[in-house]
C-alpha cells in the first residue's frame, strides 16, 4: 500500500469557501492520484455522512469522512483555510481540514487513519504545528509521524520530543507532570499515522493491558497541594487509584469515537484517575478486560449510537452522554461520575432478558460456551420474528376464522367493512414475518461467529433451507456453517490490494457459493429427512407421551428462568408454530411451554404475599412487579428470587412448571401466539382448562417455597446478604430472616 498522504494530497491554500467545496477541492487531488475513480460519486458518499452528524470539531477542526466503494486504497487529504470554513462546530470555523477516504468495507483502514489521527488531534503541538507548517512535504511527514526538517536543520519525530519531556520528569508533580505525560501520549499517537492496525491502536490496548496487571500510579498524576495526593495518586501512598470506565461510539464509528477516547484517557490523567476506554468502532471492538470492568469505580457512556453488551456495567455509578460531550468537556464528567460514586448512586443490575449476543465470545472461553453465545444470538434475533409473526396470524385466525388460511391475497380482494378481510390482512402480514424466521436465526448465528462478514452466507443458508424444506434445524447448521466459513476465510493472508474489496465482494462471494452448495447437495436432504420425522413424531404424540413430553418442557423452562436452557425450551416451541398452518401438535407444545413459564414469577409474587415475613423487604417490593411479569409471560422476573435462595427457590419452580406443562398437554390446550402470556387468553384453544393448569402449578410451587423456606433457621438479626435488611425501618423488620 502507498503511503496515506503526500505531498500532492496537502492544500496549504484551501481557497473554498464551504463545506462542499473544501471536499471537492480536496477529493479532486484524490482523483489526480488514483485515488479516487469517480469524484461525484465519492463526494455523494461523503455528503451523505455529513448528513447523518456535522464532522466540524471545536479547536478550528473538519474531519469529512466516509467509505465508498470509488476509493482505491485509504488515503487523507489535508486542507488549511485562511478564512475558516463551516463545519458544524459549536466555536466557530475550521482551518484545519482532513478528508478521510477508505474503500468500502475496508474497516481496518478506518481504524488505522482515524484512530491515529483523531487522537492526535487531541494535542494542541500538534495542530499548531500544522497552522504554522510552510511546506506541503513537511505538511504530510508531520501528519505521516516521519522525520520532520526543524529549523536548524537537526530531524524531529512526531511525539518524540515531548515524550521524552516526559520522562526526564518522571517525579514532576502538579499540572507540569500531567502535562508531559499527556503530550508524551499524544505525540505516541502520532507516531502511529500510517503504521499497521495493531500500531495504531497499541495506546489503547497498552492502557487497558497495565490497567488488568497493575494499579501504578498514572505518569505525571496530579497533586492538589504539597501535602496530600489527589484521590489515586499515587500507589506508593497506599491510596487506591479511582478507577473509570468509559466507552466512546458514534453514528459511523469513526473519528468522534477515537476522539473521546482520547479526550477522556487524557483528562483522567490530569485529574490522577485511572481511565480505561472501549472504543466500539466501525470494525467491531475489543472488550475491556472483565477484572478491569469489575474493579472500576464508575462508568461512563459517550456515546450517539447504542452501547453493545451494555449489562457488563449495571451497578455501577454512570454517567451518560453524547460523544460530543467526551470530547469537549472530559473533565466534567469525569467530576461529575466521581459525584455520583461519593453519593453511592448506581444504575440498577439488569434482570431482565439479556441483550442480543453481538460477538463470537471472548477468547479464554470454552467451545461450548462460545457455541451457546453464537446459538443465542440467532435466537436473540429471531423472537421479535416469531412474537410479531405469531400474534399476527394468531389474530387473523381469531377475527377470520380457521379457515382464513385459504383466503386469497388481499391484493386482490380485501373488502374495508368486512371482517374477514382484516383477518386475511392480518394472517398474510404474520406468513410474511415468519418467511424470515430461519434466515434471520441463520444469519445472526453466522454474525455471532463472524460479525457482519457473516450475514450474507447466514441468511443466503437460511433462505435455502425454506426452500428444501430443512426448516428449523436446517437453519441452525447454516448458521453454523457460514460462521465457520467466513471464520476461516478472514484466518487467510490476503495480498494488500484485495483487502479493500474482501468484506463487500470476496468474502461474501465465497462463502455463499460454499454454504450453498453444502446445502444443497451435501447435508440438505439428510436434514429436510430428520426434520421431516421429527415433525411426524410430534404429530403422533398422544396420551402419556404427550403428558411427559409437556413436564420436560416445563422443567426446562423454569430452570434458569430466561437462560439457554429455558431458550431451548421456548426456541423448539416457537419453531413448531413457525409456519402459516401448524399442525395441532406443535399448539399443544407451545401453550405448555407458555404456561410454565408464567409459574415462576407468579408463584413468587404468590408467596411474597402470603408469607411476606419470609422474605425481605427488598423480596417484597420486587412481589409486586413480578405479578405483572408472570402475567406477562416473562419468567425473569423470579431472577430475583432465585439468585437469593436458589436451593428453595428454582427446585420448587421446576416442580410447579412441570406440573402445569403436564397438565396443559393434557388438557389438550392450544397456542397460535408466541407470547403474551394472560393478554393472549382469547387466543388459547381449552382457555379455562389452560388457567387451571398455571393455577395449579403456581400454588404447588408457592406452596413449596413457604415451607422450604419456613423450615430454615432464622437468619441472624443483622446481616450483610441484604442492603435493605441493615437499616430497617422498624424494629419488626429488623427481625426479619433473610434468604440464605
Amino acid at each position: 500500500m502507498s503511503e496515506m498522504i503526500t505531498a500532492d494530497l496537502v492544500d496549504l491554500d484551501l481557497s473554498a469557501d464551504t463545506k462542499e467545496a473544501a471536499a471537492r477541492a480536496l477529493a479532486e487531488r484524490m482523483v489526480a492520484q488514483g485515488r479516487v475513480t469517480d469524484l461525484e460519486g465519492f463526494l455523494a458518499d461523503v455528503a451523505a455522512r455529513e448528513a447523518q452528524m456535522p464532522t466540524g470539531l471545536d479547536g478550528g477542526i473538519g474531519i469529512p469522512h466516509c467509505r465508498s466503494a470509488h476509493v482505491t486504497e485509504p488515503t487523507l487529504a489535508f486542507g488549511r483555510s485562511a478564512a475558516g470554513i463551516d463545519f458544524g462546530a459549536a466555536d466557530g470555523p475550521a482551518d484545519l481540514i482532513f478528508l478521510i477516504a477508505a474503500p468500502a468495507g475496508a474497516d481496518d483502514a478506518h481504524l488505522t487513519i482515524l484512530s491515529s489521527l483523531a487522537r492526535q488531534l487531541m494535542n494542541t503541538e500538534f495542530t499548531d504545528a500544522l497552522r504554522s507548517v510552510r511546506d506541503a512535504g513537511a505538511a504530510a511527514a508531520l501528519i505521516r509521524g516521519d522525520e520532520v526538517p526543524s529549523e536548524d536543520g537537526a530531524q524531529e519525530t512526531g511525539g518524540s520530543q515531548e515524550a521524552g519531556s516526559a520522562q526526564d520528569a518522571p517525579g514532576a508533580g502538579g499540572s507540569q507532570g500531567a502535562a508531559g505525560a499527556v503530550e508524551g501520549a499524544a505525540g505516541a499517537a502520532a507516531g502511529a499515522v500510517g503504521a499497521p492496525q495493531d500500531t495504531a491502536v497499541a495506546p489503547v490496548a497498552a492502557s487497558a493491558g497495565a490497567a488488568a496487571g497493575s494499579t501504578a500510579p498514572v505518569p505525571g498524576a496530579a497533586v492538589t497541594d504539597g501535602s496530600a495526593p489527589a484521590p489515586g495518586a499515587t500507589a506508593a501512598s497506599g491510596a487506591t487509584p479511582f478507577r473509570i470506565v468509559a466507552v466512546t461510539s458514534c453514528p459511523t464509528g469513526i473519528a468522534h469515537t477515537y476522539m473521546a477516547a482520547e479526550s477522556l484517557e487524557n483528562a483522567g490523567r490530569e485529574a490522577g484517575v485511572e481511565l480505561f476506554v472501549e472504543t466500539q468502532g466501525s470494525a467491531g471492538f475489543t472488550r475491556l478486560d472483565p477484572a478491569v470492568v469489575a474493579a472500576a469505580d464508575a462508568v461512563i457512556f459517550a456515546h450517539d449510537v447504542p452501547v453493545r453488551d451494555k449489562d457488563r456495567f449495571a451497578g455501577k455509578p454512570t454517567v451518560d452522554v453524547g460523544v460530543k460531550a467526551g470530547i469537549n468537556r472530559p473533565a466534567e464528567l469525569i467530576a461529575e461520575v466521581r459525584e455520583k460514586a461519593a453519593r453511592g448512586e448506581a444504575t440498577a443490575p439488569a434482570h431482565g432478558p439479556a441483550t442480543p449476543v453481538e460477538r463470537a465470545g471472548d477468547s479464554t472461553e470454552g467451545y461450548g460456551t462460545k457455541l451457546r453465545k453464537w446459538l443465542m444470538s440467532g435466537v436473540s434475533y429471531m423472537v421479535p420474528f416469531v412474537a410479531a409473526g405469531g400474534l399476527l396470524i394468531a389474530l387473523g385466525f381469531a377475527i377470520g376464522g380457521y379457515k382464513i388460511n385459504k383466503a386469497p391475497s388481499v391484493m386482490d380482494h380485501f373488502l374495508w367493512t368486512q371482517a374477514d378481510s382484516w383477518g386475511a390482512l392480518l394472517f398474510q402480514i404474520g406468513a410474511v414475518a415468519f418467511g424470515f424466521l430461519v434466515p434471520v436465526l441463520a444469519g445472526y448465528i453466522a454474525y455471532g461467529m463472524a460479525d457482519r462478514p457473516g450475514l450474507v452466507p447466514g441468511f443466503v443458508g437460511g433462505a435455502i433451507s425454506l426452500t428444501i424444506n430443512a426448516g428449523f434445524l436446517g437453519g441452525l447448521a447454516a448458521g453454523l456453517i457460514a460462521g465457520g466459513v467466513v471464520m476461516a476465510i478472514q484466518r487467510l493472508n490476503i495480498p494488500a490490494a484485495l483487502r479493500g474489496i474482501m468484506p463487500v465482494v470476496v468474502i461474501p462471494l465465497i462463502s455463499s457459493a460454499i454454504v450453498g452448495f453444502l446445502m444443497f447437495v451435501v447435508i440438505g436432504k439428510p436434514i429436510a429427512s430428520a426434520q421431516k420425522g421429527l415433525t411426524d413424531w410430534l404429530n403422533g404424540l398422544t396420551g402419556t407421551n404427550a403428558i411427559l413430553l409437556g413436564a420436560l418442557l416445563g422443567l426446562m423452562m423454569c430452570f434458569d428462568l430466561g437462560g439457554p436452557v429455558n431458550k431451548v425450551a421456548y426456541t423448539f416451541a416457537t419453531a413448531g408454530i413457525a409456519v402459516s398452518n401448524p399442525s395441532d401438535s406443535a399448539m399443544k407444545i407451545m401453550a405448555a411451554v407458555m404456561a410454565a413459564g408464567m409459574v415462576p414469577p407468579l408463584a413468587m409474587a404468590l408467596a411474597t404475599t402470603v408469607r411476606g415475613k419470609l422474605f425481605t423487604p427488598t423480596e417484597r417490593e420486587n412481589g409486586k412487579a413480578a405479578w405483572v411479569l408472570g402475567a406477562s409471560f416473562i419468567s425473569e422476573g423470579a431472577i430475583p428470587f432465585a439468585a437469593a435462595d436458589p436451593l428453595r427457590v428454582i427446585p420448587s419452580s421446576m416442580v410447579g412448571g412441570a406440573l402445569t406443562g403436564a397438565l396443559s398437554m393434557g388438557f389438550g390446550a392450544t397456542l397460535r401466539a408466541p407470547h403474551g402470556g394472560i393478554f393472549v387468553v382469547p387466543l388459547i384453544g381449552n382457555p379455562f382448562l389452560y388457567l387451571v393448569a398455571i393455577a395449579v402449578g403456581v400454588c404447588v410451587t408457592t406452596a413449596l417455597v413457604v415451607l422450604l423456606k419456613g423450615m430454615r433457621k432464622p437468619a441472624p438479626e443483622s446481616t450483610a446478604t441484604d442492603p435493605a435488611a441493615q437499616q430497617p425501618t422498624t424494629p419488626k423488620e429488623a427481625k426479619q430472616p433473610v434468604a440464605a
